[in-house]
């Protein structure tokens, strides 16, 4: 009983389960990004309202350097746009690069959690 608690203890000071989930979210947040492009221009906070809808929470200090490191490889342009509450806003959309990879994206993804379902389902 004290090995299997004290194993217990060890690995969750070793491997603390939000380290974990965080992984897991940034893993996809480059995906939702593209998608979320894909329907057209989407401004910022209009991305970092949509993620946290979908309870993919994400502040902007995380969301700005990457749509840089996205627009830097080539898979979003962005657009100034005059704002009637402000000064002009940045929007972001795909290009073909960024489509032909979101569309990669879309078939990993799916693949992935099929297989993901099919040993979780299994235990």
């Amino acid at each position: 009983m004290y090995l299997v608690m004290h194993s217990t203890i060890y690995l969750h000071k070793v491997m603390k389960i939000e380290n974990t989930q965080s992984q897991m979210r940034k893993g996809v947040l480059e995906y939702c990004i593209l998608t979320l492009a894909s329907s057209g221009e989407v401004y910022a906070s209009d991305i970092i309202s949509n993620l946290k809808e979908a309870k993919l929470l994400v502040v902007e200090g995380t969301l700005y350097p990457l749509l840089t490191r996205l627009k830097n490889a080539g898979l979003l342009s962005y657009s100034w746009k005059e704002s009637d509450q402000g000064p002009p806003r940045k929007y972001y959309s795909l290009t073909p690069k960024g489509s032909l990879f979101c569309q990669e994206l879309a078939t990993t993804w799916h693949e992935l959690t099929q297989s993901v379902n099919q040993i979780t389902a299994s235990k």
